[in-house]
């Protein structure tokens, strides 16, 4: 299994930054480069405790799929998305806010876990891990620049 853990410190109050975080709007706009649209569940908006939403994109050249739930959630401090249906073994993305001296500390921690064995570990050494990390910064990038101007 592999973690990637990210920490972004955000000049916004934690209420704007976790609305920010999981609106599917601005979750599309950020993953813009993918052409990742939500195509069934909630497909705009905030996304709440128990919904889900299915993501199309363009990775490493093909058209994927990719269905999650959010499974828990603690207004303003804390939610969790994880797949019910895609291309992972395993995948949960847990997101936590908290505020200090005018910023909001957003962290992310994403677990998941290839499927094929030896090949699919090979391809996340290789490829996956890095495309994923890079996938959420360009994501916490823009959430970054929402917040701070919607503050």
């Amino acid at each position: 299994m592999t973690t990637i853990n990210l920490t972004t410190k955000i000049k916004a109050p934690k209420q704007i930054v976790f609305d920010a975080s999981r609106n599917i709007d601005i979750h599309q706009q950020s993953a813009s480069p993918s052409k990742e649209k939500a195509i069934a569940g909630v497909t705009s908006g905030l996304i709440n405790l128990n919904e889900t939403v299915t993501w199309r994109g363009k990775h490493f050249g093909f058209y994927l799929t990719h269905k999650s739930r959010i499974t828990a959630m603690k207004l303003h401090d804390y939610f969790v998305d994880e797949m019910e249906a895609g291309k992972f073994k395993f995948f949960k993305h847990e997101h936590f806010f908290e505020e200090e001296n005018g910023f909001t500390i957003m962290k992310d921690k994403l677990q998941y876990e290839t499927p094929y064995g030896i090949f699919g570990e090979l391809f996340d050494i290789l490829f996956l891990e890095k495309h994923l990390t890079n996938f959420l910064l360009e994501r916490n990038k823009v959430l970054k620049k929402v917040s701070e101007n919607n503050n």
